[in-house]
């Protein structure tokens, strides 16, 4: 950290410290609350802000943990620390068994979803007599601590506050490791995570029971705090208020949930004190205030009270980064197969959509160590087999063997995880993540370290090993001076480039590229195959669909050239140029092999020229 961020975090400790000297009941009172409250807007900010799942049930999750650990120290007579560990439990098992139903949903249907079971979770505390029913449980013991209670607000203050500290401690350590990668990489898609090896709904699914046990924590605090629970504070209008401070403070920032809850919180209490000044019906005026401030907050500061901060403040309180790679060891590499091995073979492909063919019976074959070409004119179906080959898309007949195992139905991620490393038509890379950080994300499948041991700092061995390699990559296509510089500020053919290096951290066998010189100027084309050209002497294989036909003749070993679906032609790149039928397919005109049906792809502008 540099030093006036140093001096900022030591001046809010402080602060927050001397707080319950200068203040009264009231005001440590609110400051407990308000902690409370930024634990479940901390997970809220994980959640939606960073994985992009929208959830109006967190409140539920709140009033799971409280309710929990008041019935075991009230009905039962346990003590309060036995009762934290039956609520995190409890929580995380209903967070499980939720997550595992709901978060498949697409669109608008998870958030539906959440309201449902905010809903019925709050019904059901209120319908149940051994939980007080719709009373609630009182007598709740207050917490001991080394023999001292708690039962006092400023001696619980503390308390509040340290948790506060040390989970947004474990989030930030969790944002800078493989898994926090892995969930900064979630609003990209499934495909994005699979083409690295990770399983989105797993990453999503973690990430929803991290943010529900927040909730616990903040649930079993607020039980022991208040030392009364009724069903009220857990309902769905608590959710959309702890979803308020979120978006408040900032959905991008971890510091938002804490200023969100402040925000909030104060001027909920500062509109129960004024608004009965000057009407009977306070209340519904409150819910319009809200109402306001939240449109106001989506015109014009959507990135919250923090993110305001952070863009005025661009530059002053910047984190420091590393101007060097770690020294570690270097990551375990795959041995590749010996040249000329057969590496991955198609027999009788087909891939049909209803009654549209988009591959018709297609073979060939791709040895190690060469670099193999897969051309054709637009509607070809090329982009269709790229997809058939990395499991992308379900294949509805033949088969796919690669490094002499079929995979022919496997998932994408574990055929990526066995060596098959790809590029994207679209580029496919997290524009608010540096350079580095994409690029680590390629060695994903390579490494193993979970969430709890980032969150712990029990992963700094293997995270140097990543930032090793992501560096070396970085270097190897001449971007490791502007390692630090966010992925979306490149122009779309470094873009492409940036693509190259997170499938090379990958440690590939096979490289599969999907038109890496499409936006590449002339002296960047030379680049990238010289690039190619390297890794081929390397033992890296490589298939590519490209194009720009000069660039292709001049680069590939092979060429396998579809039209309409069907295999046209396959051969050494002179002998394709001379193929007549290959003219006719790029020129116009007739061609031998007779049509299958032609396939749905985005037009292309094909560089007919060089293939004539």
């Amino acid at each position: 950290m540099n030093r006036p961020r140093v001096i900022l975090l030591a001046v809010v400790v402080a602060v927050l410290a001397l707080a319950p000297f200068a203040l009264g009941n009231f005001g440590v009172s609110l400051l407990n609350d308000i902690g409370i409250s930024a634990l479940v807007a901390l997970g809220l900010v994980l959640l939606t802000g960073v994985g992009g799942a929208t959830s109006f049930g967190q409140a539920a999750f709140v009033g799971i943990a409280a309710y929990a650990t008041a019935w075991l120290t009230t009905a039962q007579g346990y003590s309060p620390w036995i009762g934290l560990l039956f609520a995190l439990l409890l929580t995380g098992v209903a967070a499980l068994a939720i997550g595992l139903l709901t978060l498949r949903l697409g669109g608008h249907f998870l958030p539906l979803s959440t309201i449902a079971w905010g809903l019925s979770i709050a019904l059901l505390f209120g319908n149940m007599q051994a939980l007080g029913s719709h009373t609630g449980l009182s007598k709740i013991p207050a917490l001991v601590l080394g023999g001292v209670s708690l039962a006092d607000p400023r001696a619980m203050y503390y308390l509040i506050w340290v948790v506060v500290g040390l989970a947004v401690l474990f989030c930030y350590n969790v944002l800078q490791s493989r898994s926090g990668r892995a969930i900064r990489s979630l609003r990209g898609g499934a495909i994005l995570l699979a083409s690295v090896g990770a399983d989105a709904f797993r990453v999503r699914l973690t990430l929803f029971v991290l943010a529900a046990l927040l909730a616990g924590v903040a649930g079993w605090l607020y039980a022991h705090t208040n030392r009364f629970v009724s069903p009220s504070p857990f309902d769905v209008r608590a959710s959309i208020e702890y979803l308020l401070m979120a978006v408040a403070g900032g959905l991008g920032q971890l510091s938002g949930a804490i200023v969100g809850a402040a925000l909030v919180l104060v001027m909920k209490n500062a509109l129960q004190d004024v608004l009965p000044m000057f009407t009977q019906r306070g209340g519904e005026l409150q819910a319009v205030g809200f109402a306001i401030l939240f449109l106001l907050l989506l015109h014009y500061a959507r990135a919250g009270l923090m993110g305001f901060v952070t863009r005025w403040t661009r530059g002053r309180f910047a984190r420091k980064e590393a101007a060097q790679p770690p020294q570690a060891p270097p990551l375990p590499r795959r041995e590749l197969p010996a040249r000329g091995t057969k590496l991955l073979g198609v027999r009788n492909a087909v891939k049909r959509f209803g009654g549209l063919v988009a591959v018709n019976d297609v073979s060939f074959e791709v040895a190690a160590g060469e670099i193999v070409g897969l051309i054709g004119p637009n509607g070809a179906g090329k982009s269709t087999m790229f997809n058939l080959l990395t499991g992308t898309a379900p294949m509805t007949s033949g088969s796919v063997e690669f490094l002499g195992e079929d995979v022919t139905g496997l998932q994408q991620r574990v055929i990526a995880n066995r060596g098959m490393a790809r590029t994207f038509q679209h580029v496919k890379l997290r524009p608010h993540m540096t350079l580095l950080d994409n690029v680590a994300l390629g060695a994903h499948g390579r490494t193993h370290k979970g969430l709890m041991a980032a969150g712990l700092r029990l992963d700094r061995r293997e995270e140097a090993q990543i930032m090793a390699e992501a560096w070396r990559q970085l270097d190897r296509i001449g971007l490791a001076q502007r390692a630090h510089e966010l992925a979306g500020s490149l122009p779309l053919g470094t873009q492409r480039i940036l693509e190259i290096a997170r499938a090379l951290a990958a440690d590939p066998v096979l490289l599969v590229l999907d038109e890496p010189a499409a936006g590449l100027r002339r002296k960047e084309k030379q680049e990238l195959g010289e690039l190619l050209r390297k890794l081929r002497a390397e033992g890296v294989t490589i298939l590519i669909v490209e194009h720009d036909m000069d660039f292709v003749m001049k680069l590939v070993d092979r060429l396998v050239v579809m039209n309409f679906g069907s295999k046209l032609t396959e051969g050494v790149p002179a002998a394709v140029r001379a193929n007549p039928d290959v003219q006719a397919a790029y020129l116009g005109g007739p061609v031998n092999t007779p049509p299958a049906a032609r396939v749905e792809e985005p037009p292309r502008k094909a560089a007919v020229g060089a293939a004539a």
